[in-house]
């Protein structure tokens, strides 16, 4: 009688802990109204810069959901990488900006990612940076270029 009182009780937490489990999940309701972001692009590739050149892109999305999307943060993988964001609730059908600044101080392969967090169905997205920072090329020397011939003494 006790192994079938046990077993009856570790049924009971089973099921309540399926049920709470359940009750977490969000409803795919067609009528529930929710934001959900889209992104013209997740990828920015710079391709191949220089050292101390401009090293700002954007990202540009719209909220084609139904209620107002709320950003609440947009981190980057590294120091190097500064997004910003708006901070406002974009209105169903509106599109806004995310800004990315990467040091191009720094040479070598460019790779990061910025996480964007928010309160839509698809509350996590993780947009991508890429390409390649090189040394400035040396300037050369200014040629006499004032017409008279060179004197070889």
């Amino acid at each position: 009688m006790k192994k079938v009182f046990s077993l009856l009780m570790v049924l009971a937490f089973v099921m309540a802990g399926v049920a709470q489990n359940d009750a977490d999940q969000p409803k795919k309701n067609k009528k529930v109204k929710n934001p959900e972001i889209t992104f013209e692009t997740l990828v920015h590739d710079y391709g191949e810069i220089y050292q101390g050149e401009n090293g700002e892109c954007e990202f540009v999305f719209k909220n084609t959901g139904k209620a107002d999307l709320i950003l609440t943060n947009c981190r980057s993988s590294c120091g190097c990488t500064v997004p910003s964001w708006p901070k406002d609730p974009i209105a169903p059908g509106k599109k806004a900006v995310i800004k990315v600044k990467y040091n191009t101080q720094r040479i070598g392969q460019i790779n990061k990612t910025i996480t964007v967090e928010s309160n839509a169905v698809n509350d996590r997205v993780v947009l991508k940076i890429t390409g390649n920072v090189s040394p400035k090329p040396s300037e050369a020397a200014p040629e006499n270029n004032s017409g008279a011939p060179k004197v070889n003494n």
